[in-house]
């Protein structure tokens, strides 16, 4: 193991302690354990107490000392969280009776008096050393990292909070927001009625376990550039459309600070908000006559040349439904030449937009990346960096086919209406019969792709959570294999029984 890493963090009083507590929050993992030193009345159990609140995401929430139970737990929208006092632990042997080690390997544990613990204390943890600092109500936080990647994290948390304090940020709290399949993760930062959205953007190939030789992000133009998101996200505003400012960035850690749009989305309690929805659509058709440069650029002049959204991209992630999903859903891989099919099958159809790559492909155009904005454009645009030049359809068609959310019939009938009717407002030409049949292949590919998307990501990462959208991903598929547009990949499909399978 690598010499620990050391770091000194001064406080002037307890909202500093605070604010401490909220870098560790946001870096803590489930089998993490983090060591309380410090004599008594230094704070041990405040600073713990202060971590459990941010990841409960509870201001408020009473979290008792456990001098006299050794051992309290707590469940938080993201990992159990363990509060151990071992002040009254009398031997190590003891810690079989409260579940110890079982306790530290399913989520976040903090520890007081861990020296108490003897050798049962695991050797990778962060160790955090409290002792009085130069004012009355001061504190001295020493900490020191001991593997399982503690001082990456560390000094990350504390670039975080150098972007915030630059952005007069200063004293935000910092809140985890739900991510999406990808490598990024994100936080709210909110102080007085200022906040902002911290991304957190690792490189793919440091995130995904694949081999040398596998370039599925390469070829499906997954971006890998903070630019990407910028140069994206000021042209988007240069052409009319709302879309998230960045505030700051540390490109060597791979962060970047942008405007919060807020969390009001077209969705309520699971249910699609009709007029967003249609404004959702009305907003798309504008999108689609829009003539999007070669290459992007944001304010600051960085450039991003933008990406095709071309027939091998296509059809290598349809391929992700063959090689990860059919052995998913049957236990067993397809055999060569039924999946040769599949794939010719794709081929043909994907052929018909590989003249079709002109204008900006969101290529996340759902429920989850669409804010609803109170005054100014209705709809704000947010995880668009993946973003390509391609077919107007592929957006239409991922907006009415949501992984997330069942849209009822009426209402992709309307949203169709809204989004012909602005086209045709917008360019008399248009072809409505051409336009929606290029709205159900992409519709299929696109769900087609996220059913073995998700199943890869789960097996790669070991991240289930999404797999719960699969059966919805799944009714998607199967209603746009009833347009006569796919009725060879339908064939395929029932021929190979996998209608019937649960």
């Amino acid at each position: 193991m690598s010499a620990p890493l050391r770091r000194i963090v001064s406080v002037a009083d307890e909202a500093g302690t605070l604010r401490l507590a909220d870098d560790i929050a946001a870096i803590a993992r489930p089998g993490d354990l983090i060591a309380l030193h410090g004599d008594l009345g230094m704070g041990k159990s405040a600073f713990a107490r202060a971590v459990v609140r941010r990841l409960a995401g509870e201001p408020d929430l009473e979290v008792p000392s456990p001098t006299f139970t050794l051992l309290q737990s707590y469940e938080t929208a993201r990992f159990p969280v363990h509060h151990f006092d071992l002040y009254r632990l009398a031997d190590p042997d003891e810690l079989i009776e409260i579940g110890f080690s079982e306790a530290i390997g399913e989520g976040l544990s903090l520890i007081e008096w861990p020296d108490r613990a003897g050798d049962e204390l695991p050797a990778e943890r962060l160790d955090i050393a409290i002792s009085e600092g130069k004012d009355l109500n001061g504190r001295r936080f020493s900490l020191e990292a001991h593997g399982d990647g503690w001082a990456e994290r560390l000094d990350e948390t504390f670039a975080v909070r150098d972007l915030l304090d630059r952005a007069g940020l200063a004293g935000a709290e910092r809140r985890h927001l739900h991510g999406d399949a990808s490598t990024r993760s994100f936080e709210r930062a909110t102080v007085g009625g200022q906040a902002a959205v911290v991304m957190r953007w690792p490189a793919w190939r440091a995130y995904l376990k694949r081999s040398d030789d596998d370039r599925y992000e390469e070829i499906v133009h997954l971006a890998d550039s903070l630019t990407a998101f910028s140069a994206i996200a000021d042209t988007l505003r240069r052409h009319g459309f709302r879309s998230p400012r960045v505030l700051d960035r540390d490109t060597e850690r791979r962060l970047m600070l942008v405007e919060d749009l807020g969390s009001d989305g077209i969705v309520h309690n699971g249910v699609p908000i009709t007029e967003r929805y249609l404004a959702a659509a009305r907003r798309l058709a504008d999108l689609a006559v829009v003539v999007w440069p070669e290459i992007a650029a944001d304010d600051a002049g960085n450039r991003w040349p933008m990406p095709r959204y071309d027939r091998r991209a296509l059809a290598t992630e349809v391929g992700l439904f063959a090689a990860w999903y059919v052995p998913h859903l049957t236990g067993a891989s397809l055999g060569a030449d039924d999946l040769a099919e599949w794939n010719n099958l794709w081929d043909g159809l994907l052929t018909r937009f590989d003249d079709e790559q002109g204008r900006l492909v969101l290529r996340d155009y759902h429920s989850p990346n669409i804010l609803w904005q109170a005054s100014g454009d209705p709809i704000g645009l947010i995880d668009f960096q993946d973003g390509l030049l391609g077919s107007p359809a592929y957006d239409f068609g991922a907006l009415v086919t949501d992984a997330r959310v069942d849209i009822p019939d009426e209402l992709a009938a309307a949203m169709i209406a809204a989004y012909v009717d602005r086209r045709r407002t917008l360019d008399a030409s248009f072809d409505a019969a051409d336009f929606l049949e290029r709205a159900t292949i992409l519709g299929a590919q696109r769900n087609a792709k996220i059913l073995g998307r998700f199943v890869e990501y789960a097996a790669r990462t070991g991240r289930t959570h999404h797999l719960r959208f699969l059966p919805r991903v799944r009714r998607n598929l199967e209603k746009a294999l009833d347009d006569k547009v796919l009725a060879g990949v339908k064939l395929w499909y029932e021929r190979l029984g996998l209608a019937q399978r649960p």
